[in-house]
């Protein structure tokens, strides 16, 4: 049976237990615990219950993957900052019940990110860098590495990677982000088996926390974009840091299409939310001390100290956003994740690229270190819902949008409170882990 879990009332101490284990698995390095988080926000409106139309079906086609760094608990139930091996946990929900399988990787302590790729499931661990491909056998799941490198710095992490054929030979490709050389690299399948790996970019002392895809020039060749850093900061100094972009079908990269100056961005999105048939670039632009994060509008072309400024939010960081269709009109929007101010909700203005855009509070008590989430149509009812890992809750929460407002379902929990954190919310077809 589901329940909600019982947590301190005292926001500070939620989110200092997940700064200190930042710390402890080498997400973020240099840094002492941010300050204690500004005054609470106004209360989120009442959730609605789910009407019979809107309520979780009892068995879904697809289900959800949680990439996630676990870490110690004592006997006593205190969550300890000592990283243990990662874990991939798998949600399926079957016979009005959610049920929960799991993969363990001694050889690292964190998965960044897991995702359907080919015939199996795709990991990318850190510490050691590894991409490894999970295949699912007679006794459980067998991993095949596709790619593993100590990248020579303090770190070595798989960090992010998306999934397309960049040479039109249509196998499924990887472009891979990783810390803490700034190695970006292109990833292919060979006929005989093997895989190639081609490093695009190396730069010393460098985070590459993100990976998009897309074309915004409309040609009808892939474009890669990264957010090369300066490595990370917890105290709110200034850590300066860009978006590049890679063609890997003609070479060309990097070139520089955002510069943040004296700040930097670790989530990007890359999608046609406007609905004019061509992508835009989205950077989420995380705050120095006393400021907000600035969500920005990038087109082709634009100059790279001009982005359009579309949304502010009343927070450090936001490492999620995630564009859909929440009402099935055919007009997509897109939720933004703060750290400590919550699930918020953005529609396109008129126009698009040069004005603010409409925000509504989805969730104000919903938050994380990285406060995974998606927006994914797992009942295929023609609308996508919304998957939450509030890790400062213990939960994971699936958000419909029902007659205007939305509903909120716990579909997971997770005892005691902070003892992972959920680094990706990805969904995973069924017969690949069934």
């Amino acid at each position: 049976m589901l329940r909600r879990l019982s947590i301190p009332s005292s926001r500070a101490l939620a989110l200092a237990l997940p700064l200190a284990l930042a710390l402890a698995c080498g997400g973020e390095r240099d840094a002492e615990p941010a300050a204690a988080p500004a005054a609470e926000p106004a209360a989120p409106p009442a959730t609605a219950q789910l009407a019979p139309s809107r309520a979780t079906p009892a068995d879904l086609p697809v289900g959800l993957m949680l990439a996630l760094s676990p870490f110690e608990v004592s006997p006593e139930g205190k969550v300890l900052p000592k990283p243990q091996a990662a874990r991939l946990e798998i949600l399926l929900r079957r016979g009005g019940e959610w049920t929960l399988t799991a993969i363990e990787d001694p050889d690292s302590n964190v998965f960044h990110k897991a995702m359907a790729y080919r015939d199996g499931i795709l990991t990318l661990g850190g510490s050691a860098a590894a991409l490894k491909l999970w295949r699912k056998g007679p006794d459980g799941f067998v991993a095949e590495t596709l790619w593993t490198k100590d990248f020579g710095g303090k770190f070595s992490r798989m960090r992010d990677a998306e999934i397309a054929d960049f040479d039109g030979d249509g196998e499924p490709d990887l472009a891979v982000a990783t810390h803490d050389q700034g190695v970006i690299a292109i990833v292919k399948p060979r006929e005989d088996g093997s895989w190639d790996v081609t490093e695009l970019s190396a730069e010393k002392d460098t985070f590459v926390h993100e990976i998009e895809i897309g074309d915004l020039d409309g040609d009808g060749v892939l474009e890669v974009y990264a957010t090369p850093s300066e490595p990370n900061r917890l105290d709110g100094t200034s850590q300066h840091g860009t978006v590049t972009r890679f063609v890997p079908a003609t070479g060309e990269g990097p070139v520089e299409v955002a510069d943040l100056g004296d700040r930097h961005a670790k989530e990007i999105l890359v999608d046609d939310v406007d609905g004019d048939g061509r992508d835009e670039l989205y950077v989420a632009v995380e705050a120095v001390s006393g400021g907000q994060v600035e969500i920005r509008r990038y087109d082709a072309n634009t100059d790279p100290k001009a982005g359009a400024l579309i949304a502010t939010l009343d927070d450090t960081q936001t490492r999620f956003l995630t564009a859909g269709d929440i009402d099935g009109d055919g007009q997509r929007e897109m939720v933004a994740a703060g750290m400590r101010s919550g699930l918020w909700l953005l529609r396109p203005g008129t126009p698009p690229a040069t004005i603010r855009w409409k925000m509504s509070l989805i969730d104000a008590e919903s938050g994380g270190f990285e406060h995974a989430s998606i927006l994914a149509d797992l009942d295929r009812d023609g609308r996508d819902e919304l998957y939450v890992a509030s890790d400062n809750h213990g939960e994971v929460r699936r958000y419909v949008w029902h007659d205007g407002r939305w509903a909120k379902e716990v579909i997971h929990t997770r005892e005691p409170v902070g003892s992972a954190f959920t680094w990706s919310v990805t969904p995973v077809p069924l017969e690949l882990v069934e």
